[in-house]
C-alpha cells in the first residue's frame, strides 16, 4: 500500500491553515514591527534594524566565500574524466592497484581511490556499472524544436554511452497540433540514436491534477515503467532525470550521476542535484534578467556547498525504482521540484538525502520579444518558484502532529522545517528592509532629538558598504562564469555585464521581496496557485 504523500484539496484541517498563513503573518509582522518599535522608542527600533543588518553582513561574507568555493568544486569537478572512473568500477582492484601510486590528482578529485578499495573489498555488491541505464524526461508544453532540439543534442553528446539512454519527450496536449507534430518529428529524427525515444502525451484536464509540469512528469514516469516492465529491462538500475525544455546538460553530467549512484549504498534513497546554472542566453538577455539569472546561478553555486541543507531543484536525478514506488513527483503542485525533497524525505521515513553533483545543467534566462514582456514573464516565473512557501504547510502538518503520525524524528525534521520557514520569510523582508529601513526610526521621531534615531541611515550605510563586499566578489565570479562573447556583440556588452549589477538593488525588491510577498499572501487568502505559467522560451534571432 503506497503513502499518501499528496498536497491536500479543498478544505483544509485548521493546523494546516494556520501553517499556509504562517510565513506571510511572520513576514507582514516584521516589517510592521520595526514600525511599531521605532514609534514606541527609536532605541528599540534601531537595536532591531541593526540585528537584522547584521545578520545580513553576516550572510554576505558567507556568500562571498561559499561563492569562491563553489566555483572552484565546480571547475575541479568539470576536469574529472567520469567515463573514465565508470570504466575504473568494472574492474575496482585492478584500478587501485594501477592508480594508488598515480600523481594526476585532477583524475583522483574526491573518494575516487577510497571507492575503488571499498568495492574491490564489497566483491559484487553492487550494481555492474555496464548495466546503468539512464532515462531522461523531458518536460514540453508549446515549444518548437528550435528549443527543444539543442536540448536533445545535448543529452546526444554526453559522455555517457547513447545505447543505455532512453529518451522520454512528455509533450502537453494543451500545447495543441503544433506541439504534437514537433513530437512526432522529433521521435522521427531521434529514434535511432539512443536506446529508445518514447513520445508521450499527457492528456489535459485529468481529475486530481493542477495545471503543471509535476502531472505531466508523473504521467511519462508511468508509462516509462510499463515500457522498463514490458521490456524486462531492471529497474534498480535506471535513474531518471527530469529536464525541461530548454536545459542543456554538460557532457558529463550523466556519467558523473552514474558513478555516483554506482558508489553509494544507500543508492535508492538519494537525489543527484545538479548545478543549475541560467547561462544559455545570457549575452542576449536584457540587464534585469541577466542578474536575477546570474544571481540564481549564485545561490545554486552555494547550495551545493551546503549538503545537509540542499533540495532538489529544477533538473535533478532519482532513481526509478524510488520514484514508481513513491508514485513519482506531485501532481497537485506547481513546483514540484523543490517539494519532490520532502515527499521523498516522508517516503523513507527520513533516511533520505540530495546529493550534489558538480556538474552543470544550463538553463536560459528569460527573454521574450519585448522588453516589457521580458519583465513581466521574469516576475511570473519568480513568483512560481517563491510559492514553494506552500511547501511550509505540507511539512509542518507532518511535524506537529503526535509522535506515532509523524513520519520523520521531531528533532531530526524541526531544523529542516525551520530552515523553509525562515528562508521564505528571509526573501520577503530582507531587500526592503536593508533598502529603506535605516530612515524608519528617524521617519517615526520627528519630533524626537534622540541622536541614534538620525545616526541610523549613515550607520547602515556604513555596514552596506561593508556587504558590498560580498557583492564584488560575486561580480569577479561571474564574469569567470559567463560562457565566451558571441560575435555578433562589441567588448562594450562585456562592459554592461558589469555595470548591470547598479540593479541589484531594485531586482531584490521587485523580484524577490515582492514575488514572495505575492505568493505568501496568496496563501494566507486561500488562493491557491494551481497553474503552472509556462515561462515563454523565445529565441533570439
Amino acid at each position: 500500500m503506497r503513502k499518501n504523500l499528496e498536497i491536500p484539496q479543498g478544505k483544509r484541517t485548521r493546523l494546516y491553515r494556520f501553517l499556509e498563513i504562517l510565513p506571510g503573518l511572520i513576514s507582514y509582522s516584521a516589517i510592521i514591527l520595526l514600525f511599531i518599535l521605532s514609534w514606541l522608542d527609536p532605541v528599540l527600533g534601531s537595536i532591531y534594524l541593526f540585528i537584522i543588518i547584521a545578520s545580513t553582513l553576516v550572510k554576505a561574507i558567507s556568500v562571498a566565500y561559499r561563492t569562491v568555493q563553489g566555483y572552484e568544486v565546480l571547475k575541479r569537478a568539470e576536469r574529472v574524466d567520469w567515463h573514465k572512473r565508470m570504466e575504473d568500477l568494472a574492474n575496482p582492484h585492478e584500478a587501485y592497484e594501477r592508480l594508488r601510486d598515480d600523481n594526476n590528482h585532477s583524475y583522483h578529485f574526491g573518494k575516487h581511490l577510497e571507492n575503488l578499495k571499498l568495492m574491490a573489498a564489497m566483491g559484487k555488491d553492487y550494481p555492474n556499472p555496464a548495466e546503468i541505464i539512464h532515462a531522461v524526461i523531458m518536460a514540453a508544453y508549446n515549444e518548437g524544436e528550435e528549443v527543444i532540439g539543442p536540448s536533445i543534442e545535448a543529452v546526444k553528446h554526453t559522455t555517457f554511452s547513447n545505447s543505455r539512454i532512453i529518451f522520454v519527450l512528455a509533450y502537453e496536449e494543451r500545447g495543441g497540433a503544433a506541439m504534437e507534430n514537433t513530437a512526432k518529428k522529433l521521435a522521427q529524427k531521434y529514434q535511432k540514436t539512443f536506446k529508445d525515444f518514447l513520445i508521450v502525451k499527457h492528456p489535459a484536464n485529468l481529475p486530481g491534477e493542477v495545471i503543471g509540469k509535476g502531472p505531466n512528469l508523473t504521467y511519462a514516469g508511468e508509462r516509462l515503467a510499463g515500457y522498463v516492465k514490458d521490456k524486462n529491462l531492471p529497474i534498480e538500475n535506471i535513474i531518471v532525470t527530469s529536464l525541461d525544455s530548454d536545459n542543456r546538460m554538460a557532457p558529463k553530467y550523466l556519467d558523473s550521476v552514474a558513478y555516483e549512484f554506482v558508489t553509494h549504498p544507500n543508492r535508492q534513497h538519494l537525489s543527484y542535484q545538479p548545478v543549475s546554472l541560467f547561462m544559455n542566453n545570457i549575452w542576449d538577455a536584457p540587464a534585469p534578467t541577466r542578474v536575477i539569472a546570474v544571481s540564481n546561478s549564485f545561490f545554486n553555486v552555494i547550495s551545493t556547498m551546503r549538503p545537509h541543507a540542499l533540495r532538489n531543484f529544477a533538473s535533478h536525478s532519482q532513481p526509478l525504482q524510488a520514484l514508481n514506488a513513491m508514485n513519482f513527483w506531485s501532481k497537485r503542485t506547481i513546483v514540484e521540484d523543490g517539494h519532490q525533497y520532502w515527499r521523498s524525505l516522508f517516503f523513507f521515513n527520513g533516511d533520505y538525502s540530495v546529493l550534489p553533483i558538480r556538474i552543470p545543467i544550463y538553463q536560459d534566462a528569460v527573454i521574450d520579444e519585448t522588453i516589457w514582456k521580458t519583465v513581466k514573464a521574469q516576475f511570473v516565473q519568480v513568483r512560481r518558484w517563491y510559492y514553494g512557501a506552500s511547501d511550509v504547510a505540507y511539512v509542518g502538518s507532518k511535524l506537529f502532529v503526535s509522535r506515532n503520525r509523524r513520519p520523520v524524528p521531531f528533532w531530526k525534521l524541526f531544523p529542516k522545517f525551520w530552515r523553509l520557514l525562515d528562508g521564505h520569510i528571509t526573501l520577503a523582508i530582507l531587500a526592503p528592509i536593508v533598502a529603506f529601513g535605516g530612515w524608519v526610526p528617524m521617519i517615526m521621531n520627528l519630533s524626537s532629538r534622540a541622536m541614534v534615531a538620525y545616526n541610523v541611515p549613515n550607520i547602515v550605510s556604513i555596514v552596506e558598504t561593508f556587504a558590498s563586499i560580498g557583492l564584488i566578489v560575486s561580480i569577479l565570479v561571474s564574469l569567470r562564469m559567463l560562457p565566451k562573447r558571441p560575435a555578433k556583440y562589441s567588448k562594450g556588452r562585456s562592459l554592461l555585464m558589469v555595470l548591470q549589477w547598479i540593479l541589484m538593488p531594485i531586482t531584490s525588491i521587485l523580484y524577490q521581496s515582492l514575488a514572495a510577498f505575492y505568493s505568501q499572501t496568496r496563501l494566507m487568502l486561500g488562493l491557491y496557485m494551481e497553474k503552472f505559467d509556462v515561462t515563454r522560451k523565445f529565441v533570439k534571432k
